[in-house]
């Protein structure tokens, strides 16, 4: 059986906690900028608290709604925020490798303990989170992850410091420091790395072993034919240099919420999936301008999200090969 065949089929139930070092070799020396890599748009909000109060951020006027109508306001804030909903180790082992962190302290709170936001705080702490992603990889020793750390409500000089001191802690020699400009996979595993951190703070310049926020195409757009047309308008300008993840996620504003009491973030993000999945497969990985490298997404395990991601990487190998035959044909 041919390398290539021997990849992945998103129609088979195959095991994704290793897709990673199980990739042909011919993508060991690829930049991970140019692979694609499937993420998970707020990683995070499986594990939203109902009841904490609400971000900092948060207008006034919606703060005076929640706390008047506060039997109403919840469920729907619960409903349209709530964007993933399998754990991080759940959601590791089904493949994704980009993390979207968004960090926070609670008000009033006299610790110096973290949470993860969307609208409301989580459950889970950042500490115990990132502590379980280092655990996961402890066992999976040649899989990489790239967590982007951002928003860092209610944080100041002192807790970005002492959660920079945590991250490090935790990971320790797992971090690939910034000053490494190209990294591949097998770049990666000759010196024993397994975790890009992005963290979208100025506090980042000081520490050799954070990189900076990555950039993340966000649509704003509650259908399909919305996203798509945006991320197609964004790939026609070109992308970025190094990483960049293209967000095939929907957002609904408030009075689309209000207009549709019944339905979720999960609900549309389903009913949408037939027009997002052709897009979805059409996309090439690689370092071209019309190329693309992270893609997240909402409920990841619903959709096959991930295997038609990985699968992408079939389309660089083809490539891959084809330069290498030219060359060969040149060469004689």
């Amino acid at each position: 059986m041919s390398t290539e065949v021997a990849m992945y089929s998103d129609e088979d139930n195959q095991n994704y906690e290793d897709w990673m070092s199980n990739l042909p070799e011919e993508l060991w020396d690829v930049p991970l900028s140019s692979l694609a890599i499937p993420g998970s748009h707020d990683a995070m909000s499986y594990s939203l608290d109902i009841n904490s109060p609400l971000i900092r951020s948060e207008s006034d006027t919606f703060r005076l709604l929640d706390g008047l109508f506060y039997c109403l306001t919840r469920p729907a804030i619960y409903r349209w925020s709530t964007t993933q909903e399998k754990g991080i180790v759940e959601q590791l082992s089904e493949g994704i490798r980009y993390f979207d962190l968004r960090i926070a302290h609670k008000p009033y709170d006299p610790s110096n303990e973290l949470y993860f936001t969307h609208v409301i705080y989580t459950h889970l702490t950042v500490v115990e989170t990132l502590r379980a992603v280092a655990s996961w990889l402890e066992s999976h020793s040649r899989e990489v992850v790239i967590l982007a750390c951002s928003h860092f409500e209610g944080l100041n000089d002192k807790l970005h410091e002492h959660l920079i001191f945590s991250l490090k802690k935790i990971f320790g020699s797992k971090l690939c420091p910034r000053k490494e400009t190209v990294v591949t996979l097998r770049g990666l595993w000759a010196l024993g790395y397994q975790v890009l951190l992005s963290y979208d703070d100025q506090s980042a310049a000081r520490h050799q072993a954070l990189w900076p926020g990555i950039p993340y195409w966000w649509a704003n757009q509650y259908t399909a034919s919305g996203v798509v047309s945006y991320l197609d308008w964004q790939k026609d300008m070109g992308r970025p240099d190094g990483f960049f993840v293209s967000g095939l996620n929907l957002t609904a504003d408030r009075s689309y919420i209000a207009l549709h009491p019944r339905q979720s973030l999960q609900t549309l993000t389903l009913a949408n999936w037939k027009e997002l999945r052709p897009w979805l497969e059409e996309q090439v990985p690689g370092p071209h301008s019309n190329n693309l490298n992270i893609i997240a997404g909402d409920f990841i395990g619903p959709v096959p999200f991930c295997p038609l991601v990985i699968n992408l990487n079939r389309k660089l190998l083809r490539q891959q090969r084809m330069d290498e035959r030219t060359l060969r044909g040149e060469d004689r």
